[in-house]
């Protein structure tokens, strides 16, 4: 059996294990790049690509409805293809796909690049196919899969994940979502809006993983007009003819398919970790420093979903960067993380930055809040509807976190991102320069409400302008 000896082993060529591998050879270290599956990154295959992809059909399709208020007629007369729909969606997806191979693995030689499954032998020895690996450092990044629950298997074909519904030809007639975090409302809104009857379950009392009572209240209102939601009940699916049954307490539906949004699980069963010395202990992941990536004082590194940390691209891709770095350096690294922002992509967007709710110190923090309703811009628009939550520390004024459901969130949740990196106050933002009618109006009147509500104010009678010395 053929023996190879490398300073880093990356198991995985998913964002993490890609963005390890820049560090590893801009550091001229030896290695391997193994990866069992299919390659393409879980991001440009079934992810944020093709989900996003779909989701702007769905808006597109669903936008022509408010045509009728502007005075253009015959659009209540357009239809939709649904196998057209798909397969402009698989059409992108296959060139996102692509795009990341040819820029990735496509010129790599077979001595650098495995296909197969990793195991441990040893703690320093993976065996894929027909080839051992000594490597000094290991880098896990298997990253995720979905979640399925055993009884469901027996109806597999009729359950579709994040790993199947982008393979479909046409759209189901009826679907059941099931679980309605992120992909859940991200899939269950965009099916409904291409005409699916979608009805969506989940255990929880609130959806997106919102923590904010406020916006989780408004949340439900607006997504809940797209398509019925049953919360608070565990759901259980059963089969009736060619059919399937999901119950939820006294909520109970018939659907040709039901969508398993669950979360996902890691990538870890299969590759004999107890192999490498590592003790996983009571938890089926390792314990693990997210500043260094480092499991424990030993040589193996996890990095991406596989830690299910922060399951997003751009974490994985910092996650990556850290793991590859330290796997090549002689002292370990702590590196600062960065301030936590992650975005739903409903319409209207879904966001939280920074602290969450349920991270606050309530007495020590003032909260601003403004609803849509009035703001200029987003009445224009036609989309109107929702609140922006912001938070501060009630003395200094320093800006904490935020959660909203608003029009344009993916870009309010930014700036307010940037602002939380940078340690600004509430009184720094509202010196920022602010136009008229954009929606940042919204924030901006969010801010204020949050000023009058801190005791740090800034210098001058005219809080929005620095008095010149």
């Amino acid at each position: 059996m053929e023996e190879k000896n490398v300073d880093v082993a990356i198991i995985g060529s998913g964002s993490a294990g890609l963005y390890a591998l820049g560090r590893v050879k801009a550091a001229g270290k030896s290695f391997v790049l193994i990866n069992g599956g299919a390659q393409g990154t879980t991001c440009a295959r079934v992810g944020c690509m093709p989900s996003k992809a779909l989701i702007q059909l769905a808006e597109d399709f669903h936008r022509c409805g408010i045509l009728g208020r502007y005075g253009v007629e015959g659009h209540k007369s357009l239809t939709l293809d649904g196998e057209e729909a798909m397969g402009h969606v698989h059409d992108l997806r296959d060139t996102f796909v692509d795009r990341v191979i040819s820029n990735s693995t496509a010129h790599m030689g077979d001595d650098v690049f495995i296909e197969g499954y990793a195991r441990f032998l040893e703690p320093n020895l993976l065996e894929v196919n027909e080839t051992r690996i000594r490597a000094a450092n290991i880098i896990i990044a298997t990253g995720s899969r979905p979640i399925v629950p055993k009884p469901w298997m027996a109806f597999s074909e009729r359950i579709l994940t994040t790993d199947t519904l982008f393979e479909l030809e046409e759209l189901p007639e009826s679907l059941a979502v099931v679980g309605l975090g992120v992909i859940g409302l991200e899939i269950g809104q965009s099916m409904a809006r291409l005409g699916v009857e979608v009805t969506g379950f989940d255990q929880l009392e609130t959806i997106g993983g919102l923590d904010d009572p406020a916006v989780a209240k408004t949340a439900i209102e607006i997504i809940g007009r797209d398509f019925p939601l049953h919360l608070g009940q565990t759901a259980e699916v059963t089969e009736e003819g060619d059919k399937l049954r999901v119950t939820a307490g006294e909520q109970s539906v018939l659907v040709d398919k039901v969508l398993a949004s669950l979360g996902r699980r890691p990538n870890l069963d299969n590759l004999q970790i107890e192999n490498a010395g590592i003790d996983l202990g009571v938890h089926t992941i390792p314990t693990y420093n997210t500043q260094t990536m480092q499991i424990g004082d030993s040589h193996v590194f996890l990095a991406g979903d596989v830690n299910a940390e922060r399951p997003l691209l751009h974490e994985a891709g910092d996650e990556g960067r850290i793991a590859g770095h330290n796997a090549c350096s002689d002292q370990i690294q702590a590196f600062q993380r960065k301030t936590p922002l992650a975005i739903n992509f409903v319409d209207p967007n879904i966001c939280n930055v920074g602290k969450r709710w349920s991270e606050l110190d309530l007495e020590q923090t003032a909260i601003g809040e403004v609803n849509l309703a009035p703001v200029g811009r987003a009445l224009i628009m036609g989309k109107n509807k929702g609140i922006i939550r912001v938070y501060a520390d009630k003395t200094s004024g320093k800006l904490l976190g935020s959660e909203m459901i608003c029009t344009k969130g993916e870009n309010l949740a930014h700036l307010l991102a940037w602002c939380i990196e940078q340690e600004l106050t509430v009184g720094d933002l509202l010196r920022m320069p602010f136009y008229h009618p954009v929606i940042e109006e919204a924030l901006q009147a969010a801010l204020y409400d949050l000023y009058a509500k801190v005791e740090t104010k800034n210098s001058g009678p005219i809080v929005e302008l620095k008095p010149l010395p």
